[in-house]
């Protein structure tokens, strides 16, 4: 018999008591689709589905125990796409408000970068040729 969890999904939960404008900001500014939403909580997925995210607000029924009030602190959620400066275009086209101007970095990814409503910093980003010799002082 296999014991070994099948899960459905994985994904972060930010606490927030701003779970409608994190709502409104990914579905605007990202294209994502509510999957469910109550009063104290949403789940969002990407366009392809290959990354989902929710957002809970402090006061809610299953507290406690719960995580704490996110402080925008501490967590990137990195986004990786095939085209960063297309993913970037549209993200402005649709009203988004870039943090850290799309880039090309000497490790190898091309990204830009922004915060939504909670506080969470969001990294876009595209695998490039790293800069020759860049890595090799690293590896071990």
């Amino acid at each position: 018999m296999d014991t070994k969890p099948r899960y459905q999904d994985h994904y972060p939960i930010v606490v927030t008591p701003d779970i409608r404008a994190c709502q409104a900001f990914w579905e605007q500014r990202l294209g994502w689709s509510c999957g469910f939403a109550s009063s104290w909580f949403v789940w969002l997925c990407s366009e392809d589905g290959s990354a989902s995210l929710a957002f809970m607000s402090p006061d809610h029924p299953s507290a406690p125990p719960g995580p704490e009030t996110f402080s925008g602190l501490g967590l990137c959620f990195e986004l990786q796409v095939v085209d960063a400066k297309a993913a970037h275009a549209d993200f402005v086209a649709r009203g988004g408000s870039v943090g850290l101007p799309l880039t090309d970095e000497a490790f190898g990814q091309r990204r830009f970068g922004f915060r939504d409503p909670s506080g969470l910093w969001v990294d876009v980003v595209e695998q490039i040729e790293p800069q020759a010799g860049y890595w090799d002082r690293y590896m071990v």
